[in-house]
């Protein structure tokens, strides 16, 4: 499935629901695209996940924003792909550096940066650490296993909407 057919695919499914995420939020290794960029030299081309172009400009055409939250300790490789691939400039804030926190600074810094609250935000990564810790702050967050796909937009939009709704009846008690 092409990028065009993938972000129509996209726009189609974010189309069906009434609550939207504000932001977006996207892992880059093995979650954007399928390497480490430790492991690769910044002078090589690099590739996305099938589905991960597509769904970045679905979100963009929806006027929902997105950002990167990374660990990776090679972050002049990582901007650098993001360049290559022609994506960089999607993103509101690009959240790229090493750390032990499990994304939380990265999480601290997007909000501070965005001034999106965590309840706003949808994030998609491969290691569920990074997903426990960064549900913990209340952001609705989804771990895929091979790359993000329609199937894990879907289930992320899902979770989303729902948590959004069961926030609403909380509030109206």
């Amino acid at each position: 499935m092409g990028d065009e057919r993938v972000k129509e695919a996209a726009l189609e499914m974010i189309g069906l629901f009434q609550v939207l995420p504000r932001l977006v939020v996207f892992d880059l290794d093995y979650t954007l695209w399928p390497f480490y960029c430790e492991c690769r030299s910044k002078n090589e081309m690099p590739s996305l996940y099938p589905h991960a172009k597509g769904i970045l400009s679905a979100l963009k055409h929806k006027g929902i924003d997105v950002a990167i939250a990374s660990r990776s300790p090679t972050p002049d490789i990582a901007k650098k792909f993001l360049t290559k691939l022609g994506i960089q400039p999607m993103f509101v804030a690009q959240e790229i550096f090493s750390s032990y926190t499990h994304k939380t600074e990265h999480f601290q810094r997007i909000q501070w940066r965005t001034r999106i609250p965590f309840t706003s935000m949808l994030f998609f990564d491969d290691e569920d650490r990074n997903i426990q810790t960064v549900q913990n702050m209340g952001v609705t967050s989804i771990l895929v296993n091979n790359g993000v796909n329609l199937g894990a937009l879907q289930e992320g939009l899902t979770k989303f909407s729902q948590k959004s709704a069961a926030s609403e009846k909380e509030k109206q008690k």
